[in-house]
């Protein structure tokens, strides 16, 4: 398991995989649980979840002591909302919504002191010094200009959104699966032959596999609160099945 975001830098650049959960749910206890599967890192989603900014602190700081890494997708790749999770624990950010390289150097210069970076000093609570910044690839421009994102200096790592770049690409039907994963799979092998680690967003394990079979090393592998719906729905079948009809 890494415990800070100098473990999982280390161990990206050596091409090795790491694993974690997304987690959309609210609460530290949320947090510790996820932590505590063994997970190297968790990723608090601010942009489609249910965690409001104020519980990072408590959040961020039960993930760090149950032994995993606190990550932070941030709200937007805006500079305010970018370095403000920092401040409140997170030990480095995926930033959504990244349109090209020149976006991708403001999204890292966000996360970084002077001289490196714009970062304001002003930490709350935790956190990192060098935080790790990494950029979604989830836009058809930032597709077009991949190779160049790659080669940010500072950027730790490209992370595909697959929801997102189906719909910018308009292959999100169901007939053009084959033709999306084809891009998923050139961008990872892209960035492999780059050096720069890269994820692809999975909702199960099964899937995260396939992604990290061909690379990746970002291997985020299911979401929260999919996975508690699919784990209760299976215990409530099997509880009603075994039961036997209702009135028997």
């Amino acid at each position: 398991m890494a415990t800070s975001e100098v473990d999982l830098r280390r161990r990206w650049s050596d091409g090795r995989p790491c694993h974690g959960l997304w987690s959309v749910l609210p609460g530290a206890v949320t947090g510790e649980v996820l932590a505590r599967t063994g997970a190297d890192f968790v990723v608090v989603d601010l942009q489609h979840g249910g965690v409001a900014e104020a519980e990072l602190p408590g959040i961020t700081a039960a993930i760090t002591a149950a032994g995993s890494v606190p990550l932070v997708r941030t709200r937007s790749p805006l500079f305010a909302d970018v370095g403000r999770p920092l401040d409140l624990g997170a030990r480095g950010v995926i930033v959504p919504n990244v349109r090209d390289a020149d976006h991708a150097r403001e999204v890292v210069s966000a996360g970084r002191y002077a001289p490196a970076g714009g970062r304001s000093i002003g930490r709350l609570s935790g956190g990192a010094d060098q935080p790790l910044v990494i950029a979604m690839v989830e836009t058809a421009t930032a597709l077009d200009d991949l190779d160049a994102v790659l080669a940010v200096e500072g950027l730790d790592g490209v992370y595909v959104g697959p929801g997102d770049l189906s719909l910018s690409l308009g292959l999100n039907g169901a007939d053009r699966r084959g033709e999306l994963r084809a891009v998923l799979s050139s961008i990872v092998a892209r960035a492999g032959a780059a050096g720069v680690p890269v994820g692809v967003h999975a909702y199960s394990g099964e899937e995260a596999a396939g992604y990290a079979a061909e690379g990746a090393t970002i291997v985020t592998v299911a979401n929260d609160s999919l996975s508690l719906g699919e784990v209760m729905a299976h215990h409530l079948g099997v509880a009603r099945e075994r039961s036997g009809p209702a009135g028997a």
